[in-house]
């Protein structure tokens, strides 16, 4: 065993570093092609010859992917405002608070989840035009709520059952409402789950592109999703494939910067309820 007990740690440090490769092998990739130009950007190197920001400096002069930029920022922070406020209410009740039909309501909350984002598109078409949101960023909102309060729901009722009952019954022992234990006692215990959902919710919405694309029409309204598929040249090998990932190293930057900031926060609300003392 003893003999063993190297060749296993070897192993699974190649076998960590063949995933590690494998996730961030296409990031490296964008950014090493977001700094050639010209023809140089169809060449195989791993790491260009001339380094340029010509790219990046095309891309934050169009005030159209500024805009854009903005736009998924606005939405993406107005969806988990708005999902995390709902679902925190909804999981408590779910969670804490006895009542007939809580495990269905539980159900109906995962069957949703389990619909793909086409099969409700006209649906939620003709609810943003009944509305009167086409080509706005309400629209986006609104659609992303779909996606992302059951996601969070569900989690965090999870996350709020793990909660020791104790704390709850010496509240309300105090006379503590419901509304004061759930701000008070449960989202300072919660902090780490609601980063982890929020930050989840957060990548969902600023990558998403399907409803992005449906329910907007001018540069106004769009995501960068959108600007950046829409970036195109005359022909198919006048792509400008060097703008193109520059973009899109622009656009994965703040998704990196947020988990680095949150990288604690994260790691403890996934092990939340993993161990049991």
């Amino acid at each position: 065993m003893a003999r063993s007990s190297p060749l296993r740690r070897l192993g699974f440090g190649l076998f960590c570093s063949i995933i590690v490769v494998l996730c961030l092998f296409p990031f490296y990739w964008a950014m090493v092609s977001s700094l050639k130009s010209g023809t140089e950007i169809f060449a195989t190197d791993l790491w260009p010859k001339a380094l340029t920001f010509q790219n990046y400096g095309t891309i934050l002069q169009d005030a159209s992917f500024g805009r854009s930029f903005l736009n998924s920022t606005l939405v993406a922070l107005s969806t988990v405002g708005m999902a995390l406020l709902l679902s925190i209410t909804a999981s408590f009740a779910l969670a804490r608070i006895p009542f007939r039909g809580r495990k269905r309501i539980l159900l109906a909350i995962l069957s949703v989840t389990m619909f793909p984002q086409v099969a409700v598109l006209s649906g939620m078409f003709e609810l943003v035009r009944f509305f009167g949101l086409y080509n706005h960023c309400s629209a986006l909102i609104l659609s992303y709520m779909t996606i992302t309060v059951p996601f969070t729901a569900w989690t965090l009722t999870n996350f709020m059952r793990e909660i020791p009952k104790e704390l709850e019954e010496a509240a309300i022992i105090d006379g503590a409402s419901y509304l004061t234990i759930l701000v008070k006692i449960f989202l300072p215990i919660l902090s780490p789950a609601l980063v982890t959902t929020g930050l989840l919710a957060f990548i969902a919405a600023w990558n998403e592109f399907l409803f992005a694309l449906t329910f907007t029409l001018t540069n106004q309204a769009r995501t960068v999703p959108v600007a950046i598929s829409l970036l195109s040249g005359a022909s198919q090998h006048e792509l400008p494939w060097g703008n193109i990932m520059a973009a899109s190293v622009l656009v994965t930057l703040p998704l990196v910067v947020l988990v680095v900031i949150f990288q604690r926060r994260i790691i403890s609300g996934l092990t939340v309820g993993a161990v049991k003392g």
